[in-house]
């Protein structure tokens, strides 16, 4: 009962909190930069879940773990993404408006990927789920709460910039906790899919940096803007991921399975993606 209160709940102010910290002309971003955003939406949207599906397929996963990969495979990227972006001296307006734009997208093509992937590898073992009603879940818990954050801090700029670091470390403490209690509740499960989900989860995160990375310059966008692509394909907001898990398994004690690949990741982007930041620093020396 705490956990089906306080995961939504947590979830709803961290993409509040992420609200906060955008602006209208972030969301419009896409018609000024149209290459950019084009290949990283591309890589986010479509090429994610199509790695993702070939590395789950291959690797040997239990069924819901297979379905939890899929869910954070169709995740928007968060706050992580923007903060390792301004720590990898990537273009930072760029990444924002990506996190503003996949924050809402996702609310469409995370249910019809996840029921997708329910039917494919559960089959008749998957649980019941309505598209449409996780579709409006979806919106309450992450569109809504980003769209009040935008808009308090359009109609109330000085307030919202007071309020956003603050709530930017609460958020900070309620994602440990979400991931550490993801990880301790379905402990077993974890020390038993351990030794396939963590190098799923691995590979997943560095094919898509070096896709995103590549797939910028292919399009010739600067080293900057080329880093921040890599970025925003590789990270995914584990948050979401936890959350969604759980409300599709509707578990009456404890998170669901389905969360598990999700609490994984939110440990393991650090140490794979901090690695290639260090890599471009140095590089660009």
């Amino acid at each position: 009962m705490i956990i089906d209160i306080f995961l939504p709940l947590s979830l709803v102010f961290i993409m509040f909190t992420l609200g906060l910290g955008l602006t209208v002309s972030d969301f419009t971003n896409i018609f000024r930069e149209p290459k950019a955003f084009g290949v990283g939406i591309l890589n986010q949207m479509i090429i994610l879940p199509i790695v993702a599906f070939i590395i789950v397929s291959l690797s040997g996963l239990t069924e819901e773990m297979a379905v939890g990969m899929m869910i954070l495979a169709c995740c928007p990227g968060g706050v992580t993404s923007n903060m390792i972006t301004k720590l990898g001296k990537g273009d930072t307006a760029l990444s924002i408006s990506y996190t503003a734009v996949m924050s809402i997208a996702t609310v469409i093509t995370l249910p019809l990927i996840t029921g997708f992937s329910m039917q494919h590898f559960m089959g008749a073992d998957a649980p019941p789920i309505n598209i449409f009603s996780l579709g409006i879940t979806m919106c309450l818990i992450t569109a809504i709460p980003v769209g009040i954050g935008l808009l308090l801090n359009t109609k109330n700029k000085e307030f919202a910039t007071s309020f956003e670091p603050k709530a930017s470390k609460i958020s900070t403490v309620l994602f440990v906790i979400i991931v550490a209690g993801a990880l301790a509740s379905e402990w077993d499960a974890f020390i038993t899919n351990v030794g396939t989900i963590g190098p799923a989860i691995v590979a997943l995160i560095i094919i898509m940096l070096f896709i995103g990375y590549n797939s910028a310059q292919y399009f010739k966008m600067n080293a900057k803007r080329a880093v921040t692509v890599a970025i925003e394909s590789g990270i995914q907001n584990a948050t979401v991921g936890i959350t969604i898990g759980n409300i599709i398994m509707n578990q009456e004690a404890g998170l669901s399975p389905l969360s598990l690949p999700s609490g994984v990741y939110g440990i393991l982007m650090y140490l794979v993606c901090l690695p290639f930041v260090f890599l471009y620093l140095r590089r660009k020396r």
